[in-house]
């Protein structure tokens, strides 16, 4: 198709950092689409992330390439967690992988960087644009963590997935008269496991944001149980944690970690038992969160991200990410979301939802 509209914008390149999340071939799509059919950009594919750029594994991308790929999930491009301001997985310098990337930039001829990807993939887009490469940045993840945008892609599948498995494992807590607690991802911030606990009806929801009293939690397992519910369903973000851990030392927690595990949920189910001498399991969902195809909402909101980012590009507009904002598409400088991490705030509309439907935040 014959471009149809004019571009600053000759040449980019694109690639996925990070770890995948369903929506990633849509945006991919929603850029080159829109890039090349309407403005004729030249866009070449690179392989894995920031990995692609420094060893300048990269191809051209023609329309073939993202034909077809809207309902897909992963990335045809490829993703690893390269982070070249920091040499913590390497004995090269930190200073040559970026000098490597910005080689790799002049030698293809590109007039713009489009980044998908997180927190640390935006933030590293930024850092290169003072470097002097012009990049631009989408916003993706299913943790919804990102500052400047008021959803991610990713985010609204693996709210889906959670909240089907939270539906199936009422089952099984109904059946075996149990307190069944599930892990959810969410490190640093708690929205997803908020969400779906929410729309799976959690009993007990743990956020990183609100450190639980695990005295506070076995009273309401205990109450329902005297009032003749004979299960429970706590619903646990993995950097969830006690108000006595939140108060350690970073070196002090990661022994903690050590001796009593790494995962919320074994921890909880732990403290649960021991407290109440109720039953307790514990279901870790882990990386079937963020597999699998994208729902109806990631597939549209990555779509639309994309084509502005394309528009962005034919106007020159760089050091920018695209973002959700209300309930249109517009875009932030790209320092908004730098080394930031968008919290669910304690007076959130979602908490007191929580709590007002008889849910237990853990204090």
């Amino acid at each position: 198709m014959a471009a149809s509209r004019k571009s600053v914008t000759k040449k980019i390149g694109i690639l996925t950092a990070g770890g995948d999340c369903p929506g990633l071939n849509a945006a991919i799509r929603g850029v080159c689409r829109a890039a090349h059919d309407r403005y004729g950009m030249e866009i070449v594919g690179i392989a894995n992330g920031f990995r692609g750029l420094i060893e300048e594994n990269t191809r051209i991308l023609k329309p073939i390439d993202f034909s077809g790929i809207l309902t897909r999930g992963g990335t045809i491009l490829g993703a690893s967690r390269e982070k070249p301001f920091k040499n913590a997985e390497s004995d090269e310098p930190a200073s040559e992988k970026v000098s490597a990337i910005k080689d790799t930039y002049t030698r293809l001829g590109l007039d713009c960087l489009v980044v998908l990807g997180g927190n640390g993939t935006n933030t590293t887009g930024c850092k290169l644009a003072r470097e002097g490469l012009n990049v631009i940045g989408l916003p993706k993840t299913i943790d919804n963590d990102i500052v400047g945008t008021d959803r991610t892609f990713g985010f609204h599948s693996a709210l889906s997935i959670g909240t089907e498995a939270i539906d199936r494992l009422h089952s099984t807590a109904q059946s075996h008269s149990r307190v069944i607690v599930i892990e959810l991802m969410g490190h640093k911030a708690g929205w997803l496991a908020l969400y779906a606990g929410v729309a799976g009806g959690g009993d007990i929801i743990l956020i990183p944001e609100i450190p639980y009293d695990i005295h506070v939690i076995a009273s309401h397992l205990e109450e329902r149980a005297e009032s003749g519910k004979t299960f429970s369903i706590v619903v646990v973000a993995e950097g969830a944690m006690s108000m006595e851990v939140e108060q350690m030392s970073k070196k002090d927690r990661k022994k903690y970690y050590l001796e009593n595990g790494p995962s919320a949920a074994y921890r909880v189910a732990s403290e649960i038992e021991a407290q109440t001498g109720m039953e307790t399991r514990a279901t870790v969902l882990g990386y079937v969160q963020r597999g699998g195809i994208p729902s109806a909402s990631d597939r549209v909101l990555a779509t639309s991200l994309g084509t502005a980012a394309a528009e962005l590009l034919a106007r020159g507009e760089y050091g920018r990410m695209v973002a959700l904002i209300g309930n249109d598409i517009g875009s932030v400088d790209l320092s908004v979301p730098e080394n930031k991490v968008k919290n669910v705030p304690a007076d959130h509309y979602m908490i007191d939802t929580a709590k007002a439907v008889g849910t237990c935040m853990g204090v």
